[in-house]
């Protein structure tokens, strides 16, 4: 991912690491030789997203989508569309309290130990 351009860097430690240092999925596909141009998180991310909107609203989905909107011409404008909607949506969910940033980083290091273990 490039770090070139001037982003305003995220506020989260954990997300800013990732827009400035994570691999896209493009390049994951072609080192594990996926063809799929969709990443497998990405019905996850979907359904993560319709049940925050749902019972209590915790995160109503047109302020997600006004949010996501900002966030990708401020901090993720450099990711391309999969990577830059799943950070704006941590980002949402942590500055909501409903995730916090050491919980994030567990479960990245839980879900990176089990892809390294293949």
């Amino acid at each position: 991912m490039s770090t070139e351009s001037q982003q305003t860097p995220s506020s989260f430690t954990t997300l800013e690491r990732v827009r400035s240092e994570g691999r896209l999925w493009a390049d994951l596909c072609d080192q594990y030789g996926v063809e799929n141009p969709d990443p497998p998180w990405r019905l996850s991310l979907e359904a993560t997203c319709e049940a925050l909107n749902a019972g209590t609203c915790a995160l109503p989905t047109l302020e997600r989508r006004s949010e996501e909107d900002e966030l990708a011409t401020t901090v993720y404008a450099d990711l391309p569309f999969p990577e830059r909607q799943v950070l704006a949506l941590a980002h949402s969910m942590m500055e909501r309290g409903l995730i916090d940033e050491e919980q994030l980083a567990n479960r990245m290091n839980e879900v990176e130990k089990r892809l390294n273990s293949v």
